[in-house]
């Protein structure tokens, strides 16, 4: 895929907020780290590597033992890696109330901030309140939940995050029906944000590239490697290489 022509956030977003969303959309697909793997004793280190590498973004998870049953972390975390990277943040919240949480990881330093379809009532609501404060907005949704729960949703939305596994739930396999649904939505939002997250690694991230995913967020086919940078250049690899099964 080559140059992605992005769409814009609200008129209100910030210059660099926007920067750094154009930064994701741009020369694509790209991959996203999942930090939630990360060796949090040295997370600066660990970030450093990152950039080293030649990772363009990191991807925050943020679960709150409510909306799912783990628990990770929040604003504090998200505010100390954006002291250290000036990379987009891509953050992810599992959270039950996305609203009453968004000016704080905005104001932690965050770019875009995802919530879940299943947590609201009100999608639309939380979309416009996330806007407001100058940052993109992303909706994201479960394997289980259906696709028509987001399609009156995405076109307000910088981003679409199609879950390949359940949220929360580590060690998933990849669920393959997330590609039909990125083809669908490719189709439909030719300049929409494509994210795609559970299970991504060397044998699917290249079928994932082919339905049209733009973000791949990707966890421990990164950080169980030595080398991260042999861990980019063998996913940019796979990249080109779909599986047929």
């Amino acid at each position: 895929m080559g140059m992605k022509q992005v769409q814009e956030v609200s008129p209100g977003a910030s210059a660099k907020a926007q920067a750094r969303i154009d930064q994701l959309g741009s020369s694509g697909p790209n991959i996203l780290p999942s930090l939630l793997q990360c060796d949090f004793s040295n997370l600066e280190k660990e970030v450093r590597r990152l950039e080293e590498a030649g990772f363009r973004g990191l991807h925050l998870d943020v679960m709150d033992g409510h909306f799912v049953p783990n628990l990770t972390y929040g604003m504090p975390i998200v505010a100390a890696i954006r002291r250290i990277t000036e990379l987009p943040l891509d953050v992810h919240v599992m959270i039950s109330d996305p609203s009453k949480y968004a000016r704080a990881f905005a104001e932690a330093g965050a770019d875009i901030v995802t919530f879940h379809v299943e947590a609201v009532p009100d999608p639309q609501d939380v979309i416009c309140r996330i806007k407001e404060l100058g940052i993109g907005a992303g909706i994201a949704l479960n394997p289980s939940t259906p696709l028509g729960a987001v399609e009156p949703f995405v076109g307000e939305c910088d981003l679409a995050l199609i879950m390949s596994v359940p949220a929360g739930f580590g060690g998933q396999a990849f669920d393959t029906t997330a590609l039909e649904r990125i083809k669908n939505l490719r189709t439909a939002h030719p300049h929409l944000l494509l994210e795609v997250d559970g299970g991504v690694n060397e044998e699917t991230i290249g079928n994932c590239v082919q339905a049209g995913a733009d973000l791949l967020v990707v966890g421990s086919a990164i950080f169980r490697h030595r080398d991260y940078g042999d861990a980019m250049d063998l996913l940019r690899r796979s990249m080109q290489c779909p599986s047929s099964s």
